[in-house]
């Protein structure tokens, strides 16, 4: 007895130095909460490449031809199609009348507000054209199943080399608009209108929430069957 009770006590106080070690371990000594998984890895891994689709007009004194007419439906077709954020217009400062045009043009197509005009001196202007177009993005295909081990080993509980590959490349091949990828999106501007009217129904002290419509009421049909 006497041997023994020193040697549980020195085992004792080892395990409550452990525990009292595990205590006071700071939080940014464990593992990292943030680190992505690894089908996050796999995404940041989808390259997204800028894509520029530009045409040149040639400047007419009498206007826009009917081809280059043509040209800029097409173009606008394609800038929908990629949801590109802004068509530019880059004029010689010569051909500011046709620059002006093709901005009203593109608007009329449906670009609206979002065209830009941007003036350049004549002698750096490509055979003093008119070159109009915008940035899409192409996404770059991912190749996987360059390295494969034994799957049936899970001994470790970790995950072989190309998980999540497929999925990443799938959505690589497969988005709509790879520039996604890269950045969120522009916040769209508030409806104004139904914010002022509601809250004016506040002031006021009335029902804010919309009118109840007769057909949602629930009520049980009484039609016969």
């Amino acid at each position: 007895m006497t041997l023994r009770t020193p040697v549980k006590s020195v085992l004792l106080g080892a395990a409550l130095l452990g525990l009292a070690a595990c205590a006071s371990t700071p939080p940014d000594q464990g593992p990292n909460k943030l680190a992505a998984t690894e089908t996050q890895q796999w995404m940041d891994r989808i390259k997204v490449d800028p894509a520029p689709d530009e045409i040149l007009l040639k400047p007419h004194a009498s206007g826009l031809s009917a081809n280059q007419s043509a040209a800029l439906e097409a173009l606008v077709s394609r800038w929908l199609a990629a949801e590109a954020r802004e068509l530019v217009v880059t004029a010689p400062n010569t051909a500011g009348a046709m620059a002006i045009e093709i901005r009203d043009r593109l608007a009329g197509l449906g670009a609206g507000a979002r065209v830009r005009v941007v003036g350049v001196d004549p002698a750096s202007a490509e055979e003093g054209a008119i070159r109009v177009g915008f940035v899409r993005y192409e996404a770059r295909p991912i190749k996987c199943g360059q390295r494969w081990e034994n799957l049936a080993a899970t001994r470790d509980n970790t995950v072989y080399d190309n998980f999540g590959c497929a999925m990443a490349a799938n959505i690589a091949a497969q988005v709509a608009n790879p520039e996604d990828l890269m950045r969120p999106r522009d916040m769209t501007p508030a409806d104004t209108g139904r914010r002022d009217t509601v809250l004016g129904k506040y002031r006021r002290g009335e029902v804010t929430s919309s009118a109840k419509d007769e057909q949602a009421s629930g009520a049980v049909s009484k039609a016969i069957q």
